[in-house]
């Protein structure tokens, strides 16, 4: 495993806790299920660019579907 794929998973760890206290504190359900899909995604063993495609997707959810 190299530094950068070591480096996006403490990136993807990272904003998936920020995204899951978000929700907490605000009760945003589409911001936990961002949350939770971002702390799935490292387990998923895809290419590096697909899992770096679908964070952004992930990450821009919440700001895109308004639930």
């Amino acid at each position: 495993m190299s530094t950068s794929t070591l480096i996006f998973y403490i990136f993807l760890g990272s904003s998936s806790l920020a995204y899951l206290m978000y929700a907490k504190a605000q009760r945003n359900a589409m911001a936990l299920i961002s949350g939770i899909g971002l702390g799935i995604l490292p387990y998923a063993n895809l290419s590096m660019w697909l899992m770096l495609v679908i964070a952004v997707g992930i990450l821009a959810l919440p700001f895109v579907v308004r639930a």
